[in-house]
């Protein structure tokens, strides 16, 4: 297969198939669009308990899967969000582990798992659920960045203290676990939250600007609600 980002705010993948038989799959509604030569066939890719792990971890239960019926059919998929799309390469990378709604679509060859946090106290608070999602196998996967795209590589022992809902993605070899905000001030004036995501290197962190749950509470304090 082939592909191009295309789109600045709102972007998207498109991708061409170069041989029949090839497959892309995406959460249930994440194609755009589509010419003719292409079959849609929607499971639970996996089995039920894998979907229903993919639940937890902030994509759908059904998969939706895309067979090139021939030589040059084009699919694209789409954000949902004004961002970016992050390719990567699962073959070269070695897989990465991602934040629950980051997967945006990969070839069948890419295997989508859920996969749990080391520390308990990731889980429970760090505000993105103690699910995590595991890219492996082989070929091409993207995933969705909301706002902009800011790469980080770690150092042996370096540590980066990010809003959990600023990361994107890191690699196997970062650590991830969860820090309490010091100081009772901080905690209730300082307008970050009680606890910081602590990733320590070596390897690559895929961060985002814009934190969606944040901006969504923002939209919020703006819609009127009914009065009785």
């Amino acid at each position: 297969m082939k592909y191009r980002i295309i789109g600045d705010t709102m972007p998207a993948v498109e991708v061409m198939f170069e041989a029949p038989g090839e497959e892309m799959y995406t959460q249930s509604g994440g194609m755009a669009w589509m010419t003719e030569g292409i079959e849609m066939a929607t499971n639970t890719k996996g089995g039920l308990m894998k979907g229903i792990g993919r639940m937890f971890a902030g994509e759908s239960l059904f998969m939706a899967t895309y067979r090139a019926q021939r030589e040059g059919a084009i699919i694209a998929f789409a954000s949902t969000v004004a961002g970016r799309v992050y390719p990567v390469d699962v073959s070269v990378t070695g897989g990465m582990i991602c934040q629950k709604g980051a997967f945006l679509c990969a070839q069948s060859s890419v295997n989508l798992n859920i996969t749990f946090s080391k520390k308990l106290s990731a889980g429970l608070f760090g505000g993105e659920g103690f699910i995590l999602q595991d890219l492996s196998g082989q070929g091409m996967a993207f995933l969705e960045v909301d706002g902009d795209l800011v790469e980080k590589n770690l150092q042996p022992g370096e540590v980066l203290k990010v809003d959990t809902g600023n990361v994107v993605a890191f690699e196997r070899s970062v650590s991830y676990e969860i820090e309490t905000v010091k100081g009772l001030g901080n905690i209730f004036f300082g307008g970050e939250g009680l606890f910081l995501t602590k990733l320590v290197g070596p390897g690559k962190v895929v961060l985002q600007t814009q934190n969606i749950a944040e901006f969504a509470g923002r939209i919020a304090r703006f819609i009127p609600t009914s009065s009785k």
